[in-house]
């Protein structure tokens, strides 16, 4: 009986049954073949027959890696050395296992190192083992709606939409495993985060100092001490460092890069990423999204070869606090940075499953002035992101890699949140940014009012005159339009402070 080999040349493996049960059906035909070690030689397109791995690596390597070229006659798979390897004839009906919604979501996350098209050939596969080995396995013996691996991702999901604690999970688990003695499940929200995290859903735990003067992060990440005011980073019982060292705080980091490349690996949002340019109003007197306006194409006439790729990103940036503890009696101010793709259209930019959480700022007292320190991180990112970008795989093409690049427009933010990004103090008799030193304020019972609205009005216009307002006629004229060369002479006037809250001189 001839094999059917077509599969091996299939290029969109992750949306193609056909692959996965031909290569089901070829694991099945080389299992009687492995050695007296469970090893038997790898076809994939990296190790080529001349690295062997146990069976259940097998699968992985193939879909990572694709089938290599030339492998013909699988003598070393079961295939008899007289076979005819030029003729096929229909395959298998299905596979071992039913075709798996994850199998897809998989196919997403490795595409970047998996995909032959994708910039720098095949890598290693090694992080995606754990995850193949609980697709593969059924969640149940006889059930084979589930994947192990799928049942726990949407368990995940109902504990972030249903806000469960980490020890509740935990308890889930363990009613679980006790109602059903054979079911495949891990045994901790601990062991469920670390398997999430090889599908991209990690963070970065970067320890702060505990006045907020810096990150023991890049050339500070071996310190015990900080390096601004000598506080030690651990917490200290009875004098002594306990034998587990705990940080005062810890800053949350979520990388933006593998987030920006995910939004492309499905043909659906690849699409939308482009809607800023095949979307927006064609007329110039409605503006429906941020691309109508001029701040978008003043941009754009100053870095054309930005704008040239509509796939390019533009970002903007929110920030905000909030009690985690709000059902207490406590004084507690967490802080969040959110990221918002303005290439999308107005109804899904603004969606929740769009937004990016990039930081989580540790309290218990806002940031303030040493906002700067936390966003170290995410302006490195962005920096990188700007200047080189990230080789990224278009769903929406055949052959679509490019070089993805992104940008921060702006902040969208409230007045305090404002002043904590900029720097700039939102009180006092100068607290807006925009008239400067020109701001009309005066005090009125112990607070700062600001007055002389008018100023903005028109000169021939019969507001101005009227008496009714303060009793005088407004005359001046709207606050100037301070240049860049000004106010970057102003930043160079400003004294550079201390960063930190220490109680001696942050």
């Amino acid at each position: 009986m001839t094999i059917d080999k077509s599969w091996t040349t299939i290029r969109r493996r992750g949306s193609s049954n056909e692959f996965w049960n031909g290569l089901q059906h070829f694991l099945q035909m080389a299992q009687p073949f492995v050695n007296d070690r469970g090893f038997i030689k790898c076809p994939c397109r990296c190790c080529l027959n001349n690295a062997s791995h146990q069976l259940e690596d097998l699968e992985s390597h193939i879909f990572q890696n694709g089938f290599m070229f030339g492998y013909n006659q699988w003598i070393h798979h079961g295939e008899p050395a007289t076979a005819n390897a030029g003729t096929t004839v229909a395959g298998p009906s299905g596979g071992i296992h039913e075709r798996d919604e994850m199998f897809d979501v998989l196919d997403d996350i490795i595409s970047e190192d998996a995909n032959e098209d994708a910039v720098g050939g095949p890598s290693s596969n090694d992080q995606y083992d754990d995850l193949f080995a609980a697709l593969r396995s059924e969640l149940y013996p006889g059930v084979s709606s589930f994947s192990s691996l799928n049942f726990l991702v949407k368990l995940m999901h109902l504990k972030v939409l249903n806000k469960w604690t980490n020890k509740s999970f935990d308890e889930l688990l363990k009613l679980l495993k006790l109602a059903f003695p054979k079911i495949d499940l891990v045994e901790s929200h601990y062991e469920a985060k670390k398997l999430m995290t090889k599908m991209g859903l990690g963070y970065s735990s970067i320890h702060v100092c505990k006045n907020d003067c810096a990150l023991f992060w890049k050339e500070n990440s071996l310190k015990d001490t900080c390096p601004i005011c000598s506080e030690n980073r651990w917490k200290l019982q009875s004098g002594k460092r306990s034998r587990k060292n705990v940080p005062h705080k810890v800053l949350r980091y979520f990388p933006v890069g593998p987030r920006l490349k995910r939004l492309f690996t499905t043909s659906k949002t690849a699409k939308l990423m482009r809607w800023h340019s095949t979307g927006k109003s064609k007329d110039n007197d409605i503006m429906r999204h941020p691309v109508d306006g001029k701040s978008w194409q003043e941009f754009d006439k100053r870095h054309p070869q930005f704008a040239g790729d509509i796939r390019n990103v533009r970002l903007g940036l929110a920030a905000d606090g909030f009690n985690p503890f709000g059902n207490m009696s406590l004084s507690y101010s967490m802080w969040h940075v959110v990221l918002t793709t303005y290439n999308l259209p107005p109804w899904i930019c603004m969606k929740a499953e769009y937004l990016m959480l990039s930081l989580l700022i540790p309290g218990p007292q806002s940031p303030g002035k040493d906002m700067d320190v936390f966003l170290c991180p995410l302006i490195d990112e962005l920096k990188e992101l700007w200047v080189h970008g990230l080789d990224t795989r278009d769903a929406a093409y055949e052959n679509g890699v490019f070089r993805m690049r992104a940008v921060l427009l702006w902040t969208v933010n409230d007045f305090p949140a404002r002043s904590s990004l900029s720097g700039w103090s939102g009180q006092g008799y100068r607290a807006c940014p925009t008239c400067n030193e020109d701001t009309p304020s005066i005090r009125v019972i112990g607070k700062t009012a600001y007055f002389g609205h008018r100023r903005f009005l028109p000169t021939n216009h019969h507001w101005r005159s009227n008496l009714q307002f303060d009793g005088r006629t407004e005359r001046k004229r709207p606050p100037r339009r301070f240049s860049t060369t000004y106010i970057l002479e102003q930043l160079r006037r400003v004294k550079t402070g201390i960063p930190g809250k220490h109680p001696n001189y942050g």
